[in-house]
């Protein structure tokens, strides 16, 4: 209704960053919904996926591995995400939450609080970015140098066709990249990458600025270095939330977890130089 036109905030379009304020006269449209009940539930398949994904848990907490194609959370046209099917694997942890979230295509360290308090206090290290996070990335083109910061602020954009594209911007919000390269390969490289910020989209976005594409990025990558990637054998994005540390003042301990690199990411560095 927003992208229509159809809200109004004092006889203008309301724009979705406006904050109403004292007095503002808003206008809503007509609203008719179907209310529909569903007892559709995730797959058994889905929920022991995910329980044998978990890396590290405790009474606060639980970090699983999750798996590329599965969503965060339930939205358009998924119903199930991951932390709809673990509440449902997990019916007596009354507060189960994401804590951040990973794209869909996406593998890797992923946070669920188990207590309201434990929810709040990772947010705020969040927003202070005090919870270390390190991915992996294949990128196009054999790198040069060594560590390699980028500092280039990105800004969410909307195109005619309704798409959400990230996008380097001054106007944008801060944001900070650290890559560093581990294996140097003939046509691509593999690089660990520090997230200073947690944009979305970052990595991304930041790697073809910089002119290495992620392999396997359908949205801001290089479709001729897909398209050999995808003959050698890679059918995903090549981003892997390796690992992460967390020190939490409250309960005075540090958390550090680590996940392996899924077999089938493994298996295309082993074959991309044959």
């Amino acid at each position: 209704m927003l992208r229509k036109g159809a809200i109004r905030v004092n006889k203008k379009r309301a724009k979705p960053e406006y904050k109403l304020q004292n007095g503002d006269l808003i206008r809503l449209p007509h609203i008719e919904t179907e209310m529909t009940v569903t007892d559709k539930k995730p797959s058994d398949q889905a929920m022991k996926v995910l329980e044998k994904g978990i890396l590290y848990e405790d009474e606060d907490l639980l970090v699983l591995n999750k798996p590329a194609g599965m969503a965060s959370h339930g939205g358009s046209g998924i119903t199930f995400g991951v932390i709809e099917t673990m509440r449902e694997a997990r019916p007596q942890t009354k507060s189960l939450e994401l804590v951040h979230r990973l794209d869909k295509d996406t593998s890797g360290c992923l946070i669920l609080a188990k207590k309201r308090s434990i929810l709040k206090e990772l947010h705020e290290l969040l927003r202070a970015s005090n919870i270390k996070k390190k991915y992996l990335v294949l990128v196009k083109g054999k790198w040069q140098g060594g560590v390699r910061k980028v500092d280039v602020a990105l800004i969410k954009n909307q195109l005619k066709s309704g798409e959400r594209m990230v996008v380097a911007d001054e106007a944008g919000k801060k944001s900070l990249t650290t890559f560093r390269p581990r294996q140097i390969f003939s046509m691509a490289s593999l690089l660990e990458v520090d997230l200073g910020t947690g944009r979305t989209h970052q990595i991304r976005v930041h790697a073809t600025h910089i002119g290495h594409p992620i392999a396997g990025d359908e949205k801001y990558g290089d479709k001729q270095f897909n398209s050999i990637m995808h003959k050698k054998g890679l059918k995903r994005l090549f981003l892997h939330a390796a690992s992460l540390s967390i020190y939490l003042p409250s309960k005075e301990k540090t958390i550090t977890v680590k996940a392996p690199l899924p077999k089938e990411l493994n298996e295309i560095l082993n074959t991309i130089d044959s």
